[in-house]
């Protein structure tokens, strides 16, 4: 008989299970929420800031000058802003790590061949990158304006910036008319530059169809902020 007053002996304890893997669909569910995170920045960027910020770059009235420059591109030539009155151009702050860059470059060249012999010249600056990949993008993109080196200093000549792609539309005057921050249809780039290459120099000086485009920048904000309303 046993002696009531022993101890009983436990059993083997169980082996410890590893954690389980979590539910296929928790992991689905991760990338689809990823995925939303990606698609809002994109809209907020494109409906509130870069609409935002050219709301306050076009509004209506005189139109201020571009700050003068003059850096080294590539091929080790001067090129001075200044250099280009009489022109229209458009200054593109980008990165060749800039995925919404990449996009828009190619769209760019495009217009450099098309409406070079108009009058347009297309400046890029390239920010925040190191010189060796941008040469290799400059081959890759084949592109076929000037492209020079921007620090802080400099973009903060032009009021900063929020982000890039980044550009600035300056008439023959050596004003700028228009600014676009964030990736933009070429439609918009190009109804603009057909627009200011059309007026003179001193027609842009005194407004004229210049102050269309401001204009239409207007009425483009209003219409995102009326479609937002209904929502």
């Amino acid at each position: 008989m046993d002696d009531p007053g022993s101890t009983l002996k436990a059993g083997p304890e169980p082996p410890i299970e590893g954690v389980p893997k979590p539910p296929r669909s928790h992991t689905l569910m991760g990338v689809i929420v990823a995925l939303a995170v990606v698609v809002g920045l994109y809209f907020i960027n494109r409906y509130w800031l870069a609409p935002a910020m050219k709301r306050s770059g076009m509004s209506g009235g005189a139109q201020r000058m571009a700050p003068d420059f003059a850096l080294t591109d590539l091929g080790g030539n001067k090129v001075q802003l200044s250099q280009y009155r009489g022109k229209v151009v458009l200054v593109n702050f980008w990165a060749t790590w800039c995925g919404p860059c990449r996009v828009e470059i190619p769209a760019f060249v495009d217009l450099q061949s098309r409406y070079r012999d108009r009058g347009l010249v297309i400046i890029g600056v390239y920010v925040q990158d190191n010189e060796s990949d941008v040469r290799e993008f400059y081959r890759e993109y084949k592109l076929n304006y000037p492209v020079v080196p921007g620090d802080d200093e400099f973009t903060s000549r032009f009021g900063g910036l929020l982000g890039i792609p980044t550009s600035y539309l300056i008439g023959r005057d050596g004003r700028i008319y228009s600014k676009h921050s964030g990736l933009e249809d070429v439609s918009v780039f190009e109804t603009e530059i057909e627009k200011l290459l059309e007026a003179p120099a001193a027609e842009q000086s005194s407004g004229g169809k210049c102050n269309d485009i401001a204009a239409s920048a207007g009425r483009r904000v209003a219409g995102i902020g009326a479609l937002k309303a209904q929502f």
